[in-house]
């Protein structure tokens, strides 16, 4: 039975333990026991965590942004039934430790949601933690596929590890490639991810895999993989792995004599106009990844959200600063429908509304049109982006 008691519920009796006992001026405590608990009268407090300093930071810091923005551009327009959103912004530095430490004082504090977490180890351990809180969480940017697997209450706004790899293994089959390799960090849970679902369906594609190569984390000098990769002259070669060891991936084997075509997932956004260059347009020239969001898309919606997030930050955003924008539009529809219930926010009704709420809608954002039938796994679309002229283009739309 005490298992079925989630901690917030532990906490809530505790305090009213305290409260009967004639005890106060404990410190620490911010229970009012009103709608304080969750903001006061007049707001609504949801949590924002990720990396925000250390390794991977850039892409919590992308994801943070994003979410920023929406939730100042809803505050603007009034707020969420009339109330603001109030943020708690807390940085989880990329470390699995931390962010159960950031989710426990978003939770003593009151939110009634999170936007996060960002990278896929820190969120399993924050998606473990909250269902015993039946906390409505919605990750931008989390792909590999254990994370809503815990319980109800998590969420993704992006597309998965094993959706990649099939998406970009049906097009290399689409492409007409018959003979492929792969090159990936053997030590990272996305990249794992996405070369076991592609080998798979390259396999069922009838599609022939002439070399596996692995690399340990952190690795700068691929020519020993490429070299064996190049022994059998594949077509194409997928690198799933995040720009910067693509791009070095990508200018290596260039230099090796390679011309055949790279293809990658969404860990390539940012290898354009990024920190620095991994990698040249003209070795990126014809390569192919896929991803939920490019800034040169011309749809209107992509186009106003490009030309908002220009003026707030002065910069282009990347895939992660939509999925952000996304992940935090998502959470505003459920706190928007939990508000319509009447319900306390920061209750444990007021949690389950917000859950019930994205479980059942739809949401239209700049990374697609999205909706959960009956997982935190989205239905949406995705874009294969290629590279023309030193540009970034949209080479074709797989439907949901």
């Amino acid at each position: 039975m005490f298992e079925n008691v989630s901690r917030r519920q532990f906490l809530q009796a505790s305090g009213a333990l305290v409260a009967g006992l004639g005890l106060a001026g404990c410190g620490g405590g911010s229970d009012t026991g009103t709608a304080s608990d969750g903001g006061d009268a007049s707001s609504i407090k949801v949590g924002v965590m990720g990396p925000y300093s250390g390794d991977v930071a850039q892409y919590g810091l992308a994801c943070r942004n994003g979410a920023q923005l929406y939730f100042k551009q809803i505050n603007a327009d009034g707020g969420v039934n009339g109330k603001q959103i109030e943020l708690s912004v807390q940085d989880e530095k990329g470390d699995a430790t931390e962010a159960l430490n950031v989710y426990n004082k978003m939770v003593e504090d009151g939110v009634s949601a999170i936007v996060g977490d960002v990278t896929s180890k820190p969120t399993i351990a924050v998606a473990q933690a909250s269902v015993a809180d039946n906390m409505p969480c919605v990750t931008p940017s989390a792909t590999t596929a254990d994370v809503i697997s815990f319980g109800d209450n998590y969420f993704r706004a992006c597309i998965t590890d094993p959706f990649q790899g099939k998406v970009m293994a049906d097009f290399a089959a689409k492409q007409g490639y018959k003979t492929v390799a792969t090159i990936y960090n053997s030590q990272g849970d996305y990249e794992t991810g996405v070369n076991g679902a592609f080998v798979e369906q390259a396999a069922a594609n009838g599609i022939t895999l002439t070399s596996e190569q692995g690399y340990a984390q952190g690795a700068t000098d691929f020519n020993a993989q490429l070299t064996a990769i190049m022994s059998d002259n594949p077509e194409a070669v997928l690198s799933p792995n995040y720009y910067q060891d693509t791009g070095k991936i990508i200018t290596q084997a260039r230099q090796l004599g390679y011309k055949g075509v790279f293809l990658g997932a969404d860990g390539w956004a940012n290898i354009v106009g990024s920190d620095q260059d991994y990698a040249s347009p003209e070795d990126l020239e014809g390569c192919f990844y896929d991803s939920s969001f490019v800034a040169s898309n011309d749809d209107e919606r992509v186009k106003k959200f490009v030309e908002d997030y220009k003026a707030e930050y002065d910069e282009d955003p990347t895939n992660f600063c939509a999925l952000g924008y996304d992940a935090a539009m998502i959470v505003a529809a459920g706190l928007k429908a939990a508000e319509e219930e009447g319900a306390e926010a920061g209750s444990d009704d007021y949690r389950q509304a917000v859950i019930d709420a994205i479980a059942a809608g739809t949401v239209e954002g700049v990374t697609g049109s999205i909706s959960y039938k009956g997982t935190g796994d989205p239905a949406k679309s995705t874009l294969i982006i290629t590279f023309k002229d030193g540009a970034e283009e949209i080479f074709d739309t797989i439907s949901a």
